[in-house]
């Protein structure tokens, strides 16, 4: 049991309050005997007995507790990984119930197959489980799942049951080897704004230039609560500016990682689902709803062109250019004090 590799939990937090106790309860409770956990926090301000559990884990050294002034969850998650230490780096939601046996079954996936890169686990959603209706169980994903144009309409992470290989992984439950970081210099990209849709799936389609696989597996099972407020953003999915980075997310996940043919898919399903408003979208197919979304689809592919033109000169990652430069302030004053 000493040999098993340290993981690093990695939580990015924002404006939740007993979800995301009862998420750190849950890591803290697991059987596996090697992780630490790292809560990169991101909330203005806590409830007072919040705050306090907080502070009083922290104290203890069950957590790294990181107070950040900024609201970005790719941002939070390449915040965490540069002050991990584990050989695995694994990202929960601060929404999640877990079984004492979640880390072992992530973990025992890299132990068993140098081959594979990143786990994906499973994920009960809790409100789309309720709407489910007893929806028979799948044993593999269709073909389509690994076509990255339009596998985002036949990934199904909750109902599957069979291990395999996957194109992508969910935010709330996936994790890395190590390599993928410090061998392969990856890193969330944080030009994925608002609730940052997509931004694992850039990630994880950038993991195919390493050689590794990601791997799907039902037994690193979680439930991903769906709480209406807090996360890593604050941003209404009924906002303007929601519908406008929602667009701009996948344009610029396709422009970054898609062939000619797999982005004309992706763009073509994305309009008949999303501003179309067919299945499995089942919008509004009123004339001015229609016209709204298809305003806002032309707006996030002008908007994502714009980011992946400025990509030559500028790869957006700002909040971890503002970490680096606080670092450097700090070792700077630092050595300052030690030569006086």
């Amino acid at each position: 049991m000493n040999d098993l590799p340290l993981i690093s939990v990695i939580i990015p937090t924002y404006g939740r309050e007993e979800p995301l106790k009862d998420s750190i309860v849950d890591v803290l409770n697991q059987k596996y005997p090697n992780f630490e956990v790292l809560v990169v926090d991101q909330s203005p301000k806590h409830q007072p007995e919040i705050q306090a559990y907080l502070e009083e884990v922290a104290a203890l050294g069950k957590i790294q507790w990181f107070r950040l002034d900024w609201a970005s969850l790719p941002g939070a998650r390449n915040y965490g990984v540069r002050r991990s230490s584990g050989e695995i780096i694994l990202f929960i939601d601060d929404d999640v119930r877990l079984t004492p046996e979640f880390l072992m079954a992530h973990a025992k996936n890299y132990l068993q197959n140098p081959e594979i890169g990143a786990v994906a686990g499973r994920v009960f959603d809790r409100m789309k489980l309720g709407e489910s209706g007893g929806q028979l169980e799948i044993e593999y994903l269709p073909p389509q799942a690994m076509n990255p144009g339009i596998a985002w309409y036949y990934l199904d992470l909750v109902h599957t049951i069979k291990p395999q290989q996957v194109l992508t992984a969910r935010g709330c439950n996936m994790s890395f080897r190590r390599e993928i970081f410090s061998k392969y210099k990856l890193r969330f990209d944080e030009r994925f704004r608002g609730s940052a849709v997509r931004e694992e799936s850039d990630f994880c389609l950038r993991i195919r230039q390493t050689g590794y696989k990601i791997w799907y597996d039902p037994e690193a099972h979680l439930v991903h609560l769906g709480e209406e407020t807090g996360g890593c953003h604050d941003i209404s999915t009924r906002s303007l500016e929601y519908q406008l980075t929602f667009y701009h997310n996948n344009f610029l996940m396709s422009l970054k990682n898609l062939t000619l043919n797999e982005a004309l898919r992706l763009y073509a399903r994305l309009f008949d689902c999303q501003v179309l408003g067919h299945p499995p979208c089942n919008k509004s197919g009123s004339f001015t709803r229609v016209l709204s979304r298809a305003m806002f689809y032309v707006l996030g592919f002008m908007k994502a062109l714009g980011s992946h033109i400025q990509s030559i000169w500028n790869d957006g990652q700002i909040y971890s250019k503002l970490d680096k430069q606080s670092e450097m302030l700090v070792n700077s004053k630092y050595s300052s004090m030690s030569a006086s």
